[in-house]
């Protein structure tokens, strides 16, 4: 009767089946696929999006990458590789796809807020990327600061103590 139990939890030692294979999420590895799989989804869609929400889009993606990119010299910083996956997965997939379930007059009309769907979608979009735009520099600023610390070390190894004779 254990056994039905623990069927779900892998091996006894508490380690995933094998042949299992566990990828983590936030891996430079996995948000690269997921952004691919987003661009793929605004390319498809490029003809029933307004040109403007589509450039920015992109412009937001293109972000994104250079965030994911900038793991090749160093692990990416946790709260980055979240805030990239959410974006990647959720955020901009959510904001297209919802504008993308409006039919065509709709599209155009103006709402209770005073805006037409299409400059909702715009100002979504372009909040998207200007956090992005934010994580980006944010991400640089701590290379920075990873870089001025080890200046600061090699200085201090390297160069001659004030205690030397």
């Amino acid at each position: 009767m254990l056994s039905w139990f623990r069927r779900n939890q892998g091996e006894p030692d508490g380690s995933p089946p094998l042949g299992a294979l566990v990828e983590d999420e936030d891996s430079p590895e996995a948000l690269f696929r997921g952004l691919y799989e987003l661009v793929s989804f605004i390319n498809l869609n490029a003809g029933r999006l307004p040109n403007e929400a589509v450039v920015a889009a992109r412009c937001v993606t293109d972000t994104l990458r250079e965030i994911i990119a900038t793991s090749e010299a160093r692990p990416l910083d946790i709260h980055a590789a979240i805030s990239v996956r959410a974006m990647t997965t959720d955020y901009l997939p959510t904001t297209l796809r919802s504008y993308l379930a409006l039919d065509d007059q709709t599209a155009v009309s103006v709402g209770r807020s005073g805006h037409t769907p299409q400059q909702l979608l715009l100002e979504q979009v372009e909040s998207l990327w200007g956090a992005a735009t934010d994580i980006l520099a944010a991400t640089r600023s701590h290379d920075v600061d990873a870089l001025t610390t080890q200046g600061n070390f090699l200085r201090t190894k390297f160069t001659r103590s004030d205690l030397d004779l």
